[in-house]
C-alpha cells in the first residue's frame, strides 16, 4: 500500500497542454524548468485551473526565462493576498541551459513556447519546448501524415480481427 501511495505521489500530474504548439512549431528540443508561484498560484493550479493558450517564453537581457501570457486564475477562497491572472513568471533552468537556449532564440526562426504545465512531486513544472514555426503546408502535411498513419493502423487491425495476420 505504501509503494503504491509513493508512485501516485511521483506521478505527474498534468494540469494545462499547448495543443496549438505542435501543430503550429517544429519542437526540436525540450526542457522542464521550474516555477517560482506564490501561495495562491500554487493553490489555483492544484484544483486545476489555468491555460497556456496565449502564453510564450522570454530571456531578457540578464539571462533569465520568463513565462508571459500564462493564465493562472484568482484563486476563489483567496483574500488581498490574490495574485494578478496573467503575471510574468520567473522559470527556473540550469545556467548552461539557460545560455544554450538564449543563442538559439537569437538565431533566426526560433522561439521559446510553453508546451505543459503540470505537478511532479508536489512541485510545478513547465515544459518548454525550443521551436521553429510551420508554414501553412507544413501544417497540412503534418495532418496528412497523421491522417494516413491512422487510416493503417485502422488496416491492420481490421485484418487481424479477420485473422488474416
Amino acid at each position: 500500500m505504501a509503494k503504491k501511495n509513493k508512485v501516485d505521489a511521483e506521478a505527474k500530474q498534468v494540469i494545462a497542454r499547448n495543443k496549438r504548439a505542435r501543430h503550429d512549431y517544429f519542437i526540436d528540443a525540450t526542457y522542464e524548468a521550474g516555477l517560482m508561484l506564490t501561495g495562491t498560484e500554487v493553490k489555483s493550479l492544484r484544483m486545476g485551473r489555468a491555460s497556456l493558450a496565449e502564453a510564450w517564453v522570454e530571456i531578457d537581457r540578464r539571462g533569465e526565462a520568463w513565462v508571459n501570457g500564462m493564465n493562472i486564475p484568482v484563486y476563489l477562497a483567496g483574500s488581498w493576498t490574490n495574485h494578478a491572472p496573467k503575471q510574468r513568471r520567473k522559470l527556473l533552468l540550469h545556467r548552461d541551459e539557460l545560455r544554450k537556449l538564449g543563442a538559439r532564440v537569437r538565431e533566426k526562426g526560433y522561439t521559446i513556447v510553453p508546451l505543459e504545465l503540470y505537478f511532479l512531486r508536489g512541485r510545478a513544472k513547465l515544459e518548454i519546448g525550443l521551436a521553429r514555426g510551420k508554414q501553412e503546408w507544413d501544417k497540412r502535411e503534418t495532418l496528412r501524415r497523421k491522417q494516413d498513419m491512422r487510416e493503417a493502423e485502422r488496416a491492420v487491425s481490421e485484418a487481424r480481427r479477420r485473422g488474416q495476420l
